[in-house]
């Protein structure tokens, strides 16, 4: 009898912790209409078969590592974990200085003054020179500590290398949990980059966007956020 019970409680657990984990992932539906823009311009393009997100930042805005993405809509992103596909290529006569750059921004504020992000530059990852490679990953913090003071403060603490190229889907998976935030790519098994002191602290949140920088076609697919 007592295994039987047992059987029956290990039964219900496991459909609790099945119901918990569907109550708590989302797949965004990546469409125009669950999208707002925030300095770029989206658009839906057909690739591998199926339909991704577009995103080119506003070439009106010239300073880097700023509010350019889409935003998800009904999104509110604490801790969890983000997974998207991304793939970037350089704009037609972008500067010699564009490294495809393209990432997710989150916990952002509903006025986009403030939000954390994780971006990669892939033309870096296969550079033959290793101080680029060693630059194929950035974190940053709007507005006060972006990539240009984060390097100059603690050089090579917000930075990192992994393999990656343009014109290649790479995917990204950032699991963030209070003032800590792990970036994986593809599906390595240690993450490439480990940030453990988010500067807007343990306690922020809001809404994840799609980010690019200047110089890029930036594509989106297969967005999933688990909380």
């Amino acid at each position: 009898m007592n295994a039987y019970i047992g059987k029956i409680q290990s039964a219900l657990l496991s459909c609790c912790l099945s119901s918990t984990i569907n109550l708590y992932s989302q797949i965004p539906k990546l469409d125009k209409d669950n999208l707002e823009a925030v300095n770029v311009s989206v658009s839906v393009a057909k690739m591998m078969g199926k339909e991704v997100i577009k995103v080119i930042k506003d070439p009106s805005i010239k300073a880097v590592d700023e509010p350019t993405y889409t935003k998800i809509k009904g999104i509110e992103f604490k801790n969890g974990t983000i997974e998207v596909k991304v793939l970037s290529r350089l704009i037609p006569n972008a500067a010699d200085s564009a490294r495809g750059f393209i990432g997710v921004a989150f916990r952002i504020t509903d006025n986009n003054s403030k939000f954390e992000c994780i971006y990669i530059r892939p033309r870096n990852g296969r550079d033959s020179t290793q101080i680029r490679r060693n630059h194929s990953i950035q974190y940053f913090s709007f507005p006060n500590y972006k990539f240009n003071n984060l390097r100059k403060e603690a050089p090579g603490e917000y930075e990192s290398y992994a393999d990656m190229g343009l014109d290649e889907w790479i995917k990204l998976k950032i699991v963030v949990k209070d003032s800590q935030a792990k970036l994986f790519i593809n599906e390595n098994k240690q993450p490439s980059l480990i940030v453990n002191d988010l500067k807007h602290g343990a306690n922020s949140s809001g809404s994840v966007g799609l980010w690019v920088d200047v110089g890029t076609e930036g594509f989106f697919s297969d967005l999933k956020i688990s909380e």
